[in-house]
């Protein structure tokens, strides 16, 4: 069995930086793509960023020049780096990935961690 941990989220001003942290455990052959999801009250669950394998990133349009996803495969560990937060950045943010383990592959999510940006 394969989970994720998350940790990193809070309450910040804006303008105001975080870094998201999510780590996976269990029996893992590899991971693919990782990525990070927010869903804000009354809203559907949206992609934030993705990285794969290979360290090729995408961005949401919102987040771009403000966020920076990194992984380190070492640690099966994916970052989230939050800069020049807004209060729109106010969500319940989850990491997942795309992992292999020894007999099959799994899409795995992480419990969610709030981030709150308000004065």
């Amino acid at each position: 069995q394969v989970q994720l941990v998350e940790s990193g989220g809070g309450l910040v001003q804006p303008g105001g930086s975080l870094r998201l942290s999510c780590a996976a455990s269990g029996i893992i052959f590899s991971i693919n793509a990782m990525g990070w999801y927010r869903q804000a009250p009354g809203n559907q669950r949206e992609l934030v960023a993705v990285i794969t394998s290979v360290g090729s990133t995408n961005y949401a349009d919102s987040v771009k020049g403000r966020f920076t996803i990194s992984r380190d495969n070492a640690k099966n560990t994916v970052y989230l780096q939050m800069n020049s937060l807004k209060p729109e950045d106010t969500a319940v943010y989850y990491c997942n990935m795309a992992v292999e383990t020894f007999t099959r592959n799994l899409e795995v999510w992480g419990q969610g961690t709030p981030v709150t940006v308000s004065a």
